[in-house]
């Protein structure tokens, strides 16, 4: 039996817990720095000086150019960006773009906009372990694609998508596509490093990674010309008009620091309890199985787990009572009834799909942690299982 547990917090691929140190940095901001990174007098000068360190934070992590950072309100907002304005920035040269059936919603969602207004949008399949296969990617690669976004981490079940393989094949083409990855889920688990990646734009967000919401970037490799959302003044090379969220940018760069600087560390201690909870919850639940790759292998924080004939909301509302937080899709989709898109993409059944559970981890999870939610989920199966063995 493990320790008394009063909660435990296995919904990080939704949000995290914001550091203390962040809240910090923050809070002298917003009382002390209050000034606009855009005037001219000294508190403006001020605000744009932690501004302009931020931006030098985030691309030494990044490997990149600190005028190759654009700060965003969130991955939402970097991924439209880069997709749309990407697209239109293009669009003289072709009207075909490239993406996956697993993409995050606010990459679908853009590109079904997006073919509403006249552009074509080839998805790509995904296999047993939620990857694409690089035959397809160069199969549906056209003289007018302008783009391909290809997430690097997917967000639900922890698949690594082969970035650098589909950058190879982009430069082979006369008139190269740009790459595009949403690289929400990876900043602080793996490596993302534009230039090994080989991409072009790359969506971020602050809190993934310990940093506050509603703040996130884009990187924009040099040389990258996008046609801007929005309209009203020159702040972020005049690809964001709009004041600076400067606590929010503050954090996001402490944040992303921090999170690069435990990586390591963090990434060995988050696949130990990964690999436990997916092998112990194999051989202790019947029935219960993981999606995707095998737990040794794709993304250290996120496990998808199936507890056959129990609906997963079922599920997560029967752990959140015991104190355990997980959920069933992304964060951005779960109060829509429906099966997980990237479950069912993967070839799982609708009965399947909707009998499955994300487990995601930060640094700060314990195995005692783990142990009291896998008794829980076990508690759960056995109790549920009772209630329906009686109808």
């Amino acid at each position: 039996m493990a320790a008394c547990i009063r909660e435990a917090y296995f919904d990080n691929a939704a949000t995290t817990r914001v550091l203390p140190e962040v809240v910090e940095a923050m809070k002298e901001a917003m009382l002390n720095v209050y000034g606009n990174p855009s005037s001219l007098h000294g508190k403006g000068a001020e605000a744009e000086k932690l501004t302009r360190q931020a931006r030098e934070t985030v691309a030494r992590v990044l490997g990149c150019r600190p005028p190759e950072v654009i700060f965003t309100s969130g991955g939402t907002e970097a991924n439209a960006l880069a997709i749309r304005g990407a697209a239109w920035a293009r669009h003289a040269e072709g009207r075909h773009l490239i993406t996956t059936q697993v993409e995050h919603p606010s990459v679908l969602q853009t590109c079904r906009m997006l073919e509403q207004e006249g552009w074509e949008i080839t998805y790509l399949g995904v296999d047993r372990q939620g990857c694409i296969d690089l035959r397809e990617v160069e199969l549906a690669l056209r003289p007018s694609t302008v783009l391909v976004s290809i997430q690097l981490v997917n967000n639900e079940v922890g698949s690594v998508q082969p970035l650098p393989q589909v950058a190879a094949l982009l430069r082979e083409r006369k008139r190269r596509p740009w790459l595009h990855t949403d690289a929400v889920q990876a900043l602080g688990k793996i490596p993302v490093r534009p230039s090994e990646l080989g991409a072009d734009l790359v969506s971020l967000s602050g809190h993934k990674l310990h940093g506050p919401k509603g703040v996130g970037a884009m990187f924009a490799r040099q040389g990258i010309r996008l046609r801007p959302l929005l309209a009203g003044g020159e702040q972020e090379f005049g690809l964001r008009a709009g004041t600076e969220n400067v606590p929010g940018i503050v954090g996001f760069g402490l944040a992303a620091d921090m999170a690069e600087r435990a990586r390591p560390e963090a990434c060995e201690r988050m696949r130990t309890i990964k690999v436990y909870l997916a092998r112990q919850a194999a051989t202790e639940i019947p029935g219960c199985h993981w999606n995707g790759p095998p737990p040794e292998q794709g993304a250290p924080h996120i496990l998808n787990l199936t507890f056959p004939g129990f609906p997963g909301e079922t599920m997560v509302h029967y752990l959140e009572e015991r104190g355990v937080y997980v959920s069933t899709t992304s964060a951005c989709s779960s109060r829509h009834r429906q099966a997980s898109h990237v479950l069912l993409a993967m070839g799982l059944s609708e009965g399947e799909a909707s009998c499955s559970v994300r487990f995601s981890l930060s640094r700060f999870n314990t195995k005692e942690e783990a142990t009291y939610a896998l008794e829980q989920a076990h508690r759960a199966v056995r109790e549920l299982g009772r209630v329906v063995s009686r109808r």
